[in-house]
């Protein structure tokens, strides 16, 4: 049985994969702000990623075999309205977990697989003749959110040169599934076009129509796992499907899915002066050492996310 350390497990896909993880059998401890999940109030520690004192308590409790780092600030309109704190926690914040963990290998207490989880915003923009983007790629991250996650990746395989830590990255692209808040895409088009089916406007007003590469949350958790398992140290792997589909797309399949019909438009205050046009990835890389491929589809996720929505709706 595996000790599993979490950080920022109450997040979306904090919960979604401390659930598989305990599936598994794995000791599980859990870190994050504020109340814990139902699901892991037993081995909840409240650990704020700016604080080395309560990082240090945190495996010096759970005595990890792995790490999953996800604490963070991962909305990236939240990260470009306080970049500060957004360093502080998603950089500083790793580095903290990081300079932690080696001072503990140092002295023979502990040597835990390490997997940091970055994104694919941090390619930033590249020619749509280029995608999928490889791992290769340079990385021209356009956000704070995307450049304090670049800067994160750097520090860990710093961390994996200097001393040989089992330091494994990923660039996870957009991901979404039950449980999502509705400040992103997918979870916001559904409520939006539960609300139009049941006699609101009948408009659908959508930001840029950028092009993205759409993940179900369970593909997501199962690349993960595959790489703690398989994932070399000191590389960086894409947990990409490798498919493209437009935010029009996706707010047409969603009306179509729901049973509503609307207008869909642009809206220029829904827009962000930093979003990519187009960005894909590879898993090529990914599959190779690990035999992971997607599953799912965007309309998976979506058929997944209005159950969710009317079925939260019906029990408020």
């Amino acid at each position: 049985m595996r000790r599993v350390l979490v950080t920022g497990g109450s997040g979306f896909v904090g919960q979604w994969l401390t659930k598989a993880l305990l599936a598994n059998g794995d000791d599980v401890t859990v870190t994050g702000l504020g109340d814990p999940p139902d699901s892991t109030r037993r081995s909840w520690l409240s650990v704020d990623m700016r604080d080395a004192g309560q990082i240090e308590q945190a495996i010096d409790r759970s005595r990890p075999d792995v790490i999953v780092h996800l604490a963070g600030i991962s909305f990236p309109p939240e990260a470009g309205r306080a970049p500060a704190v957004t360093y502080d926690v998603n950089v500083l914040g790793a580095v903290r977990l990081l300079a932690a963990v080696a001072t503990r290998r140092k002295a023979g207490t502990i040597d835990p697989v390490m997997l940091i989880v970055g994104s694919g915003a941090q390619y930033g923009r590249h020619a749509e003749s280029s995608m999928p983007l490889p791992e290769s790629a340079v990385q021209l991250p356009l956000s704070i959110y995307a450049a304090s996650k670049a800067a994160q990746e750097v520090a860990a395989l710093q961390m994996h040169r200097e001393s040989g830590a089992k330091v494994v990255c990923v660039r996870s692209f957009n991901h979404s599934g039950a449980g999502q808040t509705g400040d992103y895409v997918i979870p916001s088009l559904v409520a939006r076009a539960l609300r139009i089916r049941g006699g609101g406007e009948r408009t659908l007003r959508l930001g840029n129509d950028v092009v993205r590469d759409y993940l179900h949350v369970e593909d997501v958790v199962q690349a993960y796992l595959r790489l703690l398992e398989r994932g070399k140290a000191g590389e960086t792997y894409n947990v990409a499907s490798g498919r493209g589909v437009s935010v029009r797309q996706l707010a047409a399949d969603v009306l179509l899915r729901v049973g509503a019909t609307a207008d869909i438009s642009t809206d220029v205050a829904l827009q962000r002066a930093t979003d990519v046009p187009v960005l894909i990835g590879s898993h090529d890389k990914l599959t190779t050492d690990t035999g992971w491929t997607p599953q799912k589809t965007h309309l998976d996720i979506i058929d997944d996310v209005i159950r969710f929505v009317s079925t939260n709706a019906a029990t408020d």
